[in-house]
């Protein structure tokens, strides 16, 4: 797997991981205060499987009282430092709000949005682009009900897959059958 990298604009000490080098583009914002890279087996499957191009990104290592619009804005300094120009973005859970709030701002660069374990949030879903919502069957965290609703707000547009038995953790305890998911769906685009 690839190692950890560290983006420092402005003092600003952001994780991310860059791998794959293929023609669907897909962000990933991780979770927070999750000990483990739960997404890195995901990416890895899809960078070198499916022939993606994955940007982990994580959040900063002083984490403390960061908004959700300074995230957003880490999520685009990562995205330009590795000079993507529009790609899909999504994330697990918190990093899954994170990304609703990038399409929200920076939808010119947002082919759609992959949401892992959707909170319950009050941030729409941006207009027009496709979203897939994938969600544990069996998670506590981010209940599949979660998905459903933000779904209902576009039904038009929005699919939601399910990982049968998938708890919180889903995309490290059932990480092919996620990244699977995410293949099929985005390797249309």
């Amino acid at each position: 797997m690839t190692e950890t990298q560290i983006f420092e604009p402005d003092g600003r000490a952001i994780p991310f991981v860059d791998e794959g080098d293929g023609p669907v583009k897909l962000v990933l914002i991780q979770e927070r205060d999750v000990a483990a890279d739960v997404l890195g087996v995901v990416a890895h499957y899809l960078a070198e499987e499916a022939g993606f191009h994955v940007l982990r990104i994580g959040h900063r290592t002083d984490d403390q009282d960061v908004s959700v619009d300074a995230r957003v804005e880490d999520a685009l300094a990562v995205i330009d430092h590795v000079g993507l120009g529009d790609t899909w973005i999504g994330g697990h859970g918190f990093g899954g709000t994170i990304a609703r709030a990038f399409a929200q701002s920076h939808a010119d660069r947002v082919n759609g949005l992959a949401l892992l374990g959707v909170e319950d949030s009050d941030i729409p879903l941006a207009p027009v682009m496709p979203v897939l919502i994938i969600q544990g069957t069996d998670d506590a965290d981010t209940p599949f009900a979660n998905g459903e609703r933000l779904q209902a707000t576009a039904p038009e547009r929005t699919s939601v897959k399910s990982i049968d038995g998938g708890e919180h953790l889903f995309p490290m305890t059932h990480p092919i059958e996620t990244a699977v998911v995410i293949e099929e769906y985005l390797d249309w685009d």
